[in-house]
């Protein structure tokens, strides 16, 4: 097949630090490559892959400090994705919504992830009032919960490499907390189940610009340095030794996370995972063999104490059975042969909805 990869602009693909879909969508890319097909990728012009790149922008746009207003970087991509639309049998966007009323009008097959939280009140009449031809993919069926009602084409978990991490059977003895610096996160959560279990906390997270006084003020006062410690914002090579090494990872969530991709990250090296049941974790944590589900502090605790309990070759061979990248693209694949050509035949209706929405 003949398959475009529409990528978010904010990281390159793959993401130098931080960056959860662009890191999906490269594993993605890569994937369906050496399945044989012919892919195209748009993307920063800082990205790496063995498909064919078609930069939008000439880095990354976090990490360019002289790039123009996002939205031009963005209009320009999807300018160039309508020039060469009638290449492509399929395309796969994750760009959120932006690039919907151009592709409808287009008449190629496409089709959306939606990696992010759905739970804002104006997107269920948005989402089926003004883009009814289009199709969406969940990460998870939790995802779907404020939007029952989209155009669903189906659920794909997300997967990475087999290799991409390895497993660790001698993890050394203290927690990890991996993502990024935000309240719905858990860290403070974190820092807390630590210290009551009585093993030291690493902290490996980004900061961005807008929770950098949430850090200062509610974080940075915990930090100790000797049973708390905060690593900073790691990249792909040093998650493994930070993973792997670790008892446990924490997952203290207080949001409906829609997959958790460092949950599986943590799992590829035999790390268990404590985490609060939120969202999407019921269905990506097998409950006592890949993790431990709670839904109180005290029994997060507990589950501290049971983890020597838990066989860190089962946790691995979860992820093999369920969370690998063949698996994903596999999925992906049979979706794309089923997609319909879609046009845009209700404008009208579409843009009355925008207005009252505006």
């Amino acid at each position: 097949m003949r398959i475009a990869q529409i990528a978010p602009l904010a990281e390159a693909v793959p993401p130098k630090l931080y960056g959860g879909t662009e890191r999906v969508v490269f594993w993605l890319t890569e994937e369906l490559v050496e399945m044989g097909h012919e892919v195209t990728l748009f993307a920063s012009g800082d990205s790496v892959t063995s498909a064919n790149l078609e930069p939008s922008s000439s880095k990354a746009l976090r990490l360019d400090r002289n790039s123009p207003d996002p939205m031009l970087v963005y209009a320009a991509m999807l300018a160039r994705v309508a020039k060469l639309a009638d290449h492509f049998d399929v395309i796969h966007a994750h760009i959120d919504w932006i690039h919907i009323p151009l592709l409808q009008s287009l008449g190629v097959p496409f089709v959306t992830t939606l990696h992010g939280r759905l739970d804002h009140p104006a997107l269920a009449t948005l989402c089926t009032s003004c883009f009814p031809g289009a199709r969406f993919v969940s990460i998870s069926d939790a995802q779907r919960n404020p939007l029952p009602h989209a155009n669903w084409a189906a659920t794909v978990y997300h997967g990475l490499p087999k290799n991409l991490l390895t497993p660790n059977y001698e993890p050394k003895g203290y927690l990890a907390f991996l993502g990024r610096i935000t309240a719905d996160k858990g860290p403070e959560t974190a820092i807390q189940l630590a210290r009551a279990a009585g093993l030291p906390l690493k902290i490996a997270a980004k900061i961005v610009r807008s929770e950098r006084r949430y850090f200062t003020q509610r974080i940075e006062p915990l930090l100790d340095g000797t049973d708390v410690e905060f690593v900073g914002e790691i990249d792909e090579a040093h998650k493994a030794e930070f993973l792997g090494n670790a008892a446990a990872l924490l997952f203290p969530i207080d949001w409906p996370e829609p997959f958790g991709l460092v949950v599986i990250e943590a799992m590829a090296c035999g790390t268990p995972t404590i985490a609060y049941r939120r969202g999407s974790v019921p269905e990506v944590i097998d409950d006592g063999k890949s993790g431990i589900i709670v839904d109180t502090e005290d029994a997060a605790i507990d589950a501290v104490r049971r983890l020597p309990r838990m066989t860190r070759a089962g946790v691995r061979a979860c992820f093999e059975r369920r969370f690998t990248v063949e698996r994903m693209a596999a999925d992906y694949v049979r979706l794309y042969q089923t997609l319909p050509a879609t046009s845009f035949n209700d404008q009208p209706k579409a843009i009355e909805s925008l207005r009252r929405f505006a």
